[in-house]
């Protein structure tokens, strides 16, 4: 099971001594500027020690729960991982990619990464290298950014896969890439892409979603339920944005989709524990909708980048479940936006954004400083390349 991409042939890199350095100078990687993904995580396997590992690395995070560690731990490592660890499992068997053995968030995230690794290249040569990571389990940040800095990456855009920020997803993302960087001498400059949960292209790509599974539905759903991953109250009112970043998100998308208020709504998944999370709760909001009379359904969850067994397991079982026993009729769920044309192209505009001054820094200086280009100026080197990819 492979785990992370080719990252632009990270084994043929160019090293030398530096100009004018002694000779027993430790020879340097060229440099050049990665690209990092980051995603929220998977087990390695669905059995009971991977995923008891894989729970607690993700349980355990004070970022997701910030409980102090004399009443959490003993909760997590006597009670919860005690039992969670087969249920989950199991709900991972339903859906695991059995071919390569590893979860689907796993193989989606690898064929993001190749794909706009191939953009990237079309654009750049091997001047952008692209990898990608996970916050939980593998592949962990700091072998991901290892193979970066072994490849001679003076410059890395880390792009945390989350559109709408949250403590509990994006800062802890970036959480464990500082900390990773903590004993590496020579630190790379670092550029974190912003949430992009309002962004023109990430809106128009979740229209463009709608558009296009609609038309080809068994059936006309009478409404779009927009379902975001769940988040304890306490934290919106002590900061997190992430319940505004949700909302606008949908309100931009009912917008773009030119539909009406009443035709879209919005709840929350994955409740955990017994404290009050943001509202309306998706298995409530399904059978309040049901019982309402609307007999057919379709969900969406835009806030994950790529299938999982949120979306694949609880939302087609679960939820679906809780629905059609409440006497709604047809459900559809409209898969999240993946490996599509239209997210790969938004994915590429946004790195394009971040990398402004950066892809163009080593071709710039190479045009200047080498007499085998004396046709090519340091600002042609850095005009961007033209868009139409």
């Amino acid at each position: 099971m492979s785990t992370s991409s080719d990252c632009g042939d990270m084994d043929s890199v160019h090293k030398s001594r530096p100009t004018n350095s002694p000779p027993d100078h430790p020879q340097v990687a060229r440099g050049r500027t990665g690209v990092l993904i980051a995603n929220l995580g998977t087990p390695d396997s669905t059995n009971y020690l991977a995923m008891r590992r894989y729970l607690n690395e993700f349980l355990s995070d004070r970022r997701v729960i910030d409980y102090p560690r004399w009443k959490w731990q003993p909760i997590l490592q006597l009670i919860v991982l005690s039992k969670r660890p087969f249920t989950s499992g199991k709900a991972y068997r339903t859906i695991w990619n059995e071919e390569d053995d590893e979860s689907p968030l796993l193989t989606i995230t690898r064929r993001q990464s190749d794909l706009l690794s191939a953009r990237l290249e079309t654009r750049f040569g091997d001047r952008v290298l692209v990898d990608f990571c996970m916050r939980y389990g593998n592949p962990s940040v700091e072998s991901a950014l290892e193979r970066m800095l072994a490849a001679g990456c003076r410059r890395i855009v880390y792009f945390p896969l989350y559109p709408q920020y949250s403590a509990t997803t994006t800062a802890t993302a970036c959480d464990q890439l500082f900390k990773s960087l903590r004993t590496t001498k020579w630190q790379p400059a670092i550029r974190v892409v912003e949430p992009y949960f309002d962004h023109p292209k990430y809106i128009d790509a979740l229209a463009s979603s709608v558009e296009d599974e609609w038309p080809n539905l068994e059936f006309e759903p009478q409404k779009l339920l927009v379902s975001f991953h769940g988040l304890p109250r306490r934290y919106l009112l002590e900061g997190d944005p992430y319940h505004c970043h949700c909302m606008k998100t949908a309100r931009l998308l009912r917008q773009r989709l030119g539909w009406s208020g009443e035709r879209l709504s919005v709840a929350f998944q994955s409740r955990f524990g017994s404290e009050e999370w943001l509202k309306p709760y998706a298995v409530e909001e399904v059978v309040r909708l049901a019982r309402g009379g609307c007999e057919r359904l379709a969900v969406m969850a835009p806030g994950f980048a790529s299938d999982c067994i949120e979306t694949l397991e609880e939302i087609q079982d679960e939820i679906r479940d809780e629905y059609i026993s409440a006497g709604g009729r047809r459900f559809a769920y409209l898969p999240c936006l993946n490996d599509s044309p239209q997210h790969i192209d938004m994915l590429e505009s946004l790195v394009i954004e971040n990398l402004a001054g950066w892809a163009c820094r080593r071709q710039a200086t190479d045009a200047v400083v080498s007499a085998a280009s004396p046709s090519v100026s340091a600002a042609e080197a850095c005009r961007p390349a033209a868009s139409g990819t």
